[in-house]
């Protein structure tokens, strides 16, 4: 008999298992220790003491935001017409220049609140003020992965040198641990922000302080073609240089990844580097398509991002999920290229594997129970009860207007789109009145 948590049935369950299995009339066990106990048909489900409730609709692990800085939401829409470099140096640095640890917390408590209205339970940030980030998501109740953003470039001076960066991130690891906070909802890394704003022997040195604590590293790497130049002069490659220098040892996950050769997909996939894959972003700011289907088959694990809201805008994973399927499927010619069931494998199960999580991602015994709770009913269904079309009609029609309630290491946090924790109104209103400062 199962220990007393809760039991949830649906109707449908999608474990997100690696054959994206489509399980009927459902059951999802919940220990009290917010952990999935148990997943699969009700008819072979084990007896259990524990409060049942019974859902409409469907139930799937929470999705993975692989690369976000989200607290960036309160700079949502500055500099939307320019590309890259000229959007970062010119508008936002400055504009993130002005920014104190109250702002980012109010930018992330309504950034985080946004994601889980998506039924986005775990983001991978970059940001600065880490525990301003921490807080935000403690009190909204969701799930991150933080690498705190580490930098030497003009102006970023004024929040320390790249060692004071480094040193505070690998003091906080060793003083709480890599996991930390209820449901080990706080995760801590390193955020290297990028090869041509560090110099090598601090790329290094960040590897290292990583390796000795099984810490992700998560690094913007080959995003835009002009971005890096003395770089890839000097060794070739963003991920050439990476290696040199010994970063692609251990954890790590390259943000964007657009501008590979075939041999930077074949040495990323031989170092075991994982990839964030931000469609929406990339477009935006005019940086190019990255390579997925060709980093798919080389065997790297890609994971699926927003990127910041001022840079891709929304939050919304599915949606990134539909544009990365439309654009592989334009740039190979081919209509089949990454499917609905490898996108949904992408933005959960895959999406943690590629920051290094078997506890999350999918409905599986032992993972936290981190899950969204989709309607049903919506027209974008139009053949339910055929698995294959159900998959199809979620991530091609549906997507995240589905949502409906969200629970993160066995809490509900979002009951019928209404965040449990936080009044949503308040977190608009705080974040409106921050970002009427920063935009004049």
């Amino acid at each position: 008999m199962t220990s007393p948590g809760v039991r949830l049935t649906a109707p449908v369950v999608l474990p997100c298992d690696p054959d994206c299995s489509v399980v009927r009339d459902a059951v999802v066990d919940i220990d009290a220790g917010g952990r999935i106990a148990h997943v699969g048909p009700r008819s072979s489900a084990p007896p259990t003491d524990a409060p049942l409730r019974a859902l409409p609709g469907a139930l799937l692990p929470g999705l993975i935001n692989t690369h976000a800085h989200t607290p960036m939401s309160v700079l949502r829409g500055m500099g939307g017409d320019l590309p890259l470099l000229s959007w970062l140096y010119d508008v936002m640095w400055p504009a993130e220049g002005r920014l104190d640890a109250a702002d980012v917390r109010v930018g992330m408590t309504a950034g985080t609140v946004e994601l889980l209205r998506t039924g986005c339970t775990t983001s991978v940030e970059m940001y600065f003020f880490m525990d301003a980030v921490i807080e935000a998501v403690t009190a909204v109740g969701s799930r991150v992965v933080l690498t705190p953003g580490i930098i030497a470039a003009p102006g970023w001076d004024r929040l320390g040198t790249w060692q004071q960066m480094r040193d505070e991130v690998s003091a906080r690891i060793d003083a709480v641990g890599l996991r930390s906070g209820p449901g080990e909802r706080i995760e801590l890394g390193y955020g290297p922000h990028a090869a041509y704003t560090l110099p090598p022997e601090a790329l290094e040195s960040v590897g290292e302080h990583a390796r000795e604590r099984g810490a992700l590293v998560h690094i913007h790497v080959a995003e835009a073609a002009t971005e890096d130049l003395p770089q890839r002069e000097a060794y070739g490659s963003v991920p050439a240089l990476l290696d040199h220098v010994g970063l692609l040892g251990g954890r790590v996950l390259a943000a964007h990844g657009v501008q590979l050769s075939d041999d930077d997909v074949a040495l990323l996939a031989a170092r075991g580097t994982a990839v964030a894959h931000c469609p929406g972003s990339n477009a935006k700011l005019a940086a190019g398509i990255a390579p997925v289907s060709a980093l798919r088959r080389a065997g790297v694990r890609v994971g699926l991002g927003t990127d910041g809201p001022a840079s891709g805008d929304n939050l919304d994973l599915w949606a990134e999920a539909r544009l990365a399927g439309l654009l592989a499927r334009v740039t190979s010619g081919d209509a089949a290229a990454l499917t609905a069931t490898e996108l949904l494998l992408m933005a959960t199960r895959d999406g943690a594997a590629a920051i290094g999580r078997d506890d999350i991602g999918a409905l599986e015994p032992g993972r936290w129970a981190d899950l969204v709770h989709l309607d049903l009913s919506d027209s974008a269904f139009v053949t339910p009860e055929d698995d294959a079309q159900l998959l199809s009609n979620l991530v091609w029609a549906g997507g995240s207007r589905l949502v409906r309630d969200v629970w993160v290491a066995g809490e509900q946090v979002l009951a019928d789109r209404e965040p449990t924790r936080v009044d949503r109104g308040a977190t608009t209103a705080d974040l409106r009145k921050v970002a009427a400062r920063l935009h004049t």
